[in-house]
């Protein structure tokens, strides 16, 4: 079997833990790639809550859902992932962030080690047993190296009796290749 890509992994990943009539987390909707594979597995039972900082990122996630007729079970929300409580009281089985800055936006609008670290530490908690949380860190520019270094502190310390965090990545390519960091929990 050939090793996967980055984003391929991950969906791999979800398409493994989620199904119809879960709800489940895109912590940073994007252009809304993410959130239209989380929206087709949960299907029109399950639920998808969608955060971006970005209106571009979210009007970007809303025209392809719409596109795809799966906008019933989605629930975009303009805010920070960091404010994830003040939205979402459930639990929940899944969910991706994709950590860096929006693709084809603005670069100087970054994900910040401070709002992921207090995502993490708000979500964890609500993550539903054998539930995976996965971030893609992309750490080639300067704000990314900075929240890389964070983010992998705070998961190396993750107690090992609740929480299994894998590492997975192309070591030998150019420009700091992303990679990925998935958290199940026990």
């Amino acid at each position: 079997m050939p090793l996967q890509k980055i984003l391929p992994f991950c969906h791999a990943l979800l398409q493994e833990t989620v199904q119809a009539g879960d709800t489940v987390i895109d912590g940073t909707c994007g252009n809304g790639h993410d959130t239209l594979l989380l929206a087709r597995l949960v299907g029109p039972t399950g639920h998808v809550y969608g955060f971006d900082i970005q209106e571009a990122a979210l009007e970007s996630t809303r025209e392809r859902l719409d596109q795809a007729g799966e906008r019933s079970q989605v629930s975009l929300i303009h805010a920070s992932h960091a404010d994830f409580s003040r939205y979402v009281s459930t639990t929940f089985k899944a969910g991706i962030f994709n950590l860096g800055y929006l693709p084809g936006g603005d670069k100087t609008i970054t994900t910040r080690p401070e709002s992921t670290i207090a995502s993490l530490r708000a979500m964890l908690p609500q993550l539903e047993k054998d539930g995976l949380l996965i971030l893609v860190v992309y750490h080639g520019h300067p704000e990314g190296k900075i929240e890389k270094e964070h983010v992998l502190s705070y998961v190396q310390n993750l107690p090992q009796e609740n929480y299994q965090v894998l590492q997975y990545g192309f070591i030998n390519q150019r420009n700091s290749p992303p990679f990925v960091l998935a958290i199940q929990k026990k």
